[in-house]
């Protein structure tokens, strides 16, 4: 806690509350994250942790007998025909066209409580600011905007130069990252005064993602692949079935491909077993943990270097 440089008292934290799921793998993550993450975690008990996340690993194992297959029953519905023109805006934009440009797509609508997840947590405090953006009974058109928004989106982030070579991007939206290394050339390339003529411009490239909400489909199983604040918050208002794109694999290496290192690494833990975490188990106060964390901002440092020399042809 920083002191306030007026009154010499410690000035308050921002907080957030995020909501962990406890009895799923792993154990050492729950406990790493509330050492290092939640506010005076490192005092806390982790005998009273590892108590109550293998109580609720036992609750999963009930439900393994109770709700075998739940999985397996996700509804899919066709998406209304009145919408066909937004699913077409949505095909045509530019991130949709780069980033789901490997396995076939469909928009469809998706039964929310039963899609499989793989996030441990999601930040709270953002799913009730998405819940106060949506009325509690949407148009089709609104809800289908709310999911699967086109253009661009309001993303406020700040950038500083930080020295000579070293530049700092930071935002409240964790979605900012590091989206690759391009070579520009000079045409592309506006407003840039130059002392000379220039020869290409290397750019680091740093942006949001397509914030899409999506699934990956295997079988009859959906995984929730991007959009679990969105859903969390159309769920919490008692919306039951959302607008989604779907992505269609067959196999480990296609899922390899389309999904998160965390699920193709156990790719059978999310697809095979009788009874996967359920986007519902957010919701369950057998398995629901709320953590007061500090408010965190995304931060990607960016740091050149260039080497100037001579060589033989």
């Amino acid at each position: 806690m920083k002191p306030n440089r007026f009154s010499g008292e410690p000035a308050p934290v921002a907080t957030a509350a995020e909501v962990w799921l406890l009895g799923q793998p792993s154990l050492g993550d729950y406990l790493e994250f509330v050492k290092t993450r939640v506010i005076d975690g490192s005092v806390t008990d982790p005998a009273n942790l590892a108590s109550e996340w293998l109580a609720a690993n036992r609750y999963y194992q009930e439900l393994e007998d109770v709700e075998t297959g739940i999985a397996d029953l996700a509804e899919r519905r066709p998406l209304d025909p009145a919408l066909a023109d937004l699913a077409a805006e949505v095909r045509a934009d530019p991130y949709f066209r780069q980033t789901f440009d490997t396995f076939p797509t469909t928009i469809e609508l998706v039964e929310l409580d039963r899609l499989i997840v793989f996030q441990k947590s999601v930040t709270w405090d953002f799913v009730e600011q998405l819940t106060s953006r949506i009325d509690r009974n949407p148009r089709p058109e609104e809800l289908f905007r709310f999911c699967l928004p086109v253009g661009e989106r309001a993303n406020p982030v700040q950038i500083r130069q930080a020295g000579s070579r070293r530049y700092i991007f930071r935002s409240e939206s964790t979605d900012l990252c590091f989206q690759g290394n391009a070579l520009f050339r000079p045409e592309q390339i506006r407003d840039h005064a130059s002392f000379g003529p220039v020869a290409g411009v290397v750019g680091v490239v740093v942006g949001f993602g397509s914030n899409f909400l999506n699934v990956i489909r295997a079988d009859n199983r959906m995984l929730l692949h991007n959009g679990y604040h969105r859903a969390c918050a159309l769920r919490s208002i008692g919306i039951t079935h959302a607008p989604a794109i779907m992505q269609t694999v067959t196999g480990g290496d296609e899922l390899a491909v389309a999904a998160r290192e965390t699920v193709s690494r156990n790719p059978d833990f999310y697809f095979r077993s009788a009874r996967p975490p359920l986007l519902k188990d957010f919701f369950d106060p057998k398995i629901r943990k709320v953590l007061v964390t500090p408010r965190l901002l995304r931060v990607i440092e960016v740091v050149t270097e260039v080497r100037d020399y001579l060589m033989p042809e």
